[in-house]
């Protein structure tokens, strides 16, 4: 159905690159929400009403909630669809993690307000009624939710939309918590305890615990979060394969929302190139990412003494050194300059983010007395550059 509702509202569906295509969809997606939400509160509410319960009301405001959240959806969607402009010279497109953000939160408050009413009806020791409407109402619940969970599933990984990806997680955890509320509504009828208090308070846990996986995952993003991992073999890949380029370090990628990524990375050359011909070989390069990945690419060049045998023994020792010390320590950026009374070796250190720099000093320092051991006169420069 949901494929039928995309080739009828979204013009140019296929081309999901395109910014006005994308927000076809992120519309679609947030009208469908709010819809949808909107009916199932009012017939929620309808249904709590009538059997007296706690969980069914509140499972009512959560699906209010809900529509608010898909309202978010809509404007968050709508906004990264909007061109740089002199303010935002990268575009809109981390509107959408903001616009996932205010849904995690408002997943939290939902989440909070049940809470309280659960532990308020343990405490009264509340039962429930019991009506084949009320469960009727309930089971199309259910159906309901698992349908805009498939669809903004599949609209979410269709246009890489974190928004819509958090709304079907949403609508998926509804699914479970309106499962629980119906088990309680036939088990309150055969057990004398508060059940309905109960299984609303496993229900305000669990939609918590969502609404803060929804909230970590965004402000990583937001923050800066490392590249991914396959995109970065791939562009690292792509770089090497072309003529007169020895190595590549210092990959970072910007994330400026979904289809809108820039990145730079340094690339090792030798020292005694042709500096025109590595030049063009450099933006055939940044144009092939640019086309294969979408990805906006400065690639830095890194002159190195390259097929010279006394400075490649030098660096294999010094790489034998540093991995003497740490196993998974790695070195870019060798280069020596050869004086009479100095040597002078200079490499960036690559170290995890994990090591503590109490840790990462003394490393560098047992690097630089293992490569005297051997030559007086070498001095290292180490420049640390952290990894993951």
């Amino acid at each position: 159905m949901i494929k039928l509702l995309i080739r009828k509202f979204v013009k140019n569906y296929e081309h999901t690159d395109e910014l006005s295509v994308r927000s076809a969809y992120g519309q679609l997606a947030g009208s469908l929400g709010i819809g949808c939400n909107l009916v199932l509160f009012v017939l929620k509410l309808c249904a709590g009403l009538i059997v007296g319960s706690m969980a069914v009301i509140s499972d009512a405001f959560n699906n209010l909630s809900d529509m608010g959240a898909s309202i978010v959806s809509l404007i968050g969607t709508a906004a990264s669809g909007r061109r740089a402009d002199e303010e935002h010279p990268f575009g809109h497109g981390r509107s959408e993690y903001i616009g996932s953000l205010i849904v995690s939160f408002l997943i939290i408050l939902v989440g909070f307000e049940l809470f309280k009413s659960s532990v308020g009806a343990i405490l009264r020791r509340e039962m429930t009624g019991f009506s084949w409407l009320s469960v009727s109402i309930m089971f199309f619940s259910i159906v309901v939710k698992l349908w805009m969970f498939a669809y903004n599933h599949y609209i979410g990984q269709k246009i890489q939309s974190p928004v819509l990806r958090a709304t079907a997680q949403d609508s998926l955890h509804d699914v479970y918590a309106t499962t629980a509320i119906v088990s309680s509504l036939f088990i309150g009828q055969w057990i004398d305890a508060p059940i309905d208090g109960i299984m609303g308070l496993a229900i305000s846990i669990l939609i918590v615990v969502a609404g803060y996986g929804i909230a970590k995952d965004t402000i990583t993003v937001l923050l800066g979060a490392p590249p991914d991992p396959m995109m970065a073999e791939r562009i690292c890949q792509i770089i090497l394969e072309q003529e007169g380029i020895e190595g590549v370090h210092d990959l970072i990628i910007h994330d400026y929302g979904p289809g809108r990524c820039m990145a730079s990375v340094h690339a090792e050359v030798p020292v005694m190139g042709d500096i025109v011909k590595i030049h063009e070989i450099v933006d055939i390069t940044e144009k092939k990412i640019q086309q294969d990945l979408g990805v906006h690419i400065v690639i830095h060049i890194d002159p190195i003494m390259a097929n010279c045998e006394q400075v490649d023994e030098v660096r294999r020792f010094t790489l034998h050194c540093v991995h003497a010390v740490n196993p998974v320590f790695g070195i870019h950026d060798f280069r020596m300059t050869d004086g009479e009374q100095t040597i002078n070796l200079i490499f960036d250190l690559e170290v995890p983010y994990s090591l503590q720099q109490s840790e990462c000093d003394r490393a560098v320092a047992d690097i630089q007395a293992k490569l005297k051991e051997r030559e007086e006169r070498y001095n290292a420069i180490i420049q640390v550059d952290r990894k993951k």
